[in-house]
């Protein structure tokens, strides 16, 4: 069962320099915390959309819907409790529903949808070691650079090794489509157990190769395929940096794109 996120294409977007991609993405959070207007960022939400269709890695993308409609679900019942605003559509018991807390809680749903997409385009377009190599060549400390590397190697493992539990289970009978979500939630307790035991079994087993084989963070090391800046990242950078511009142009002088001034 093949559950890695990366996708091995020959696009424009892969053959980028890990750096570009990096900087590019933590450019697309910022521009995320920027607006809190659905419609601002509904048009961002869409815009990295484009990126991973271009990217071809819409397939990755699809295997985490599950994951995105909990977070945009979460943000429409939890933000109008903690959010306030002037016109109200309906009460209910005392506690009053807002018309800006309903559009605010709907651009945070999209926005960590967002930060999950402009972090897709990044995993889905770049090998491990290549994040490592952008991360070390961006000044970022080997140890850091490794940890955050073994931990998005480790993710499809990991979720392989629960989908096996799932499926050992399912065979001996369990019931796990209740119509429930109580009940089905329940019952994926008891597969924590096994899940845990087997972290700890791949952690051990990592920790022993690494130290049968004498690593050592503070090694000097050289880089296979080291990469390297060239003019389509260049063109990205800039791009990317003009529309982070514009937008805190629009933010702070304009105020547009705000749907509750006090909060981002």
């Amino acid at each position: 069962m093949n559950l890695s996120l990366y996708q091995d294409k020959d696009t424009w977007i892969h053959r980028l320099d890990p750096r570009t991609k990096i900087t590019g993405v933590i450019l697309l959070f910022a521009v995320c915390l920027c607006f809190n207007d659905p419609i601002y960022v509904a048009a961002l939400t869409t815009g990295v959309l484009f990126i991973l269709f271009f990217a071809r890695s819409l397939k990755s993308l699809w295997t985490l819907r599950y994951i995105l409609v909990l977070l945009f679900l979460f943000s429409m019942i939890i933000w109008p409790f903690f959010v306030k605003g002037k016109t109200v559509l309906f009460c209910i018991k005392g506690f009053s529903v807002h018309k800006e807390s309903i559009l605010y809680a709907i651009a945070m749903g999209l926005r960590l949808s967002t930060f999950v997409m402009a972090g897709m385009i990044l995993i889905a377009t770049s090998k491990n070691e290549d994040i490592t190599n952008g991360l070390i060549m961006m000044g970022l400390p080997y140890p850091i650079a490794f940890a955050i590397s073994t931990a998005l190697r480790l993710v499809p493992t990991f979720a392989g090794a629960g989908a096996t539990i799932v499926q050992a289970q399912v065979s001996r009978g369990l019931d796990l489509e209740s119509k429930n979500i109580f009940k089905r939630f329940s019952k994926f307790i008891p597969l924590a157990v096994p899940m845990f035991i087997i972290s700890i079994r791949y952690t051990n087993l990592l920790s022993m190769a690494l130290e049968s084989r004498g690593f050592s963070p503070a090694s000097p090391r050289t880089m296979y395929c080291r990469p390297y800046m060239k003019k389509s990242d260049w063109i990205v950078l800039i791009f990317l940096l003009m529309v982070f511009i514009i937008t805190l142009y629009l933010r702070i002088f304009l105020h547009a794109g705000v749907i509750i001034k006090d909060r981002l």
